[in-house]
């Protein structure tokens, strides 16, 4: 499944790298890729996943990072 995430708060490509380095913890998510240009990240999983558990990640990753929406493309 892919998930598309509109989010708010990535500044900068350490921003970036620290979302996708929590977003690759969760189980089944095989692959992250977040831009802070566009604030979107793009999550590849194996299996469904929750909003709790992004929203986890995301908030494993810093304070400042936060999901506007989260859609299944």
């Amino acid at each position: 499944m892919e998930y598309r995430i509109a989010t708010e708060g990535l500044m900068c490509g350490h921003c970036d790298a620290a979302v996708e380095t929590e977003l690759l913890k969760l189980p089944g998510v095989t692959d992250a890729e977040a831009d802070h240009e566009t604030q979107t990240v793009i999550v590849e999983s194996a299996r469904q996943l929750h909003a709790d558990e992004l929203a986890g990640a995301f908030a494993s990753a810093g304070t400042t990072f936060r999901i506007v929406s989260i859609e299944v493309a």
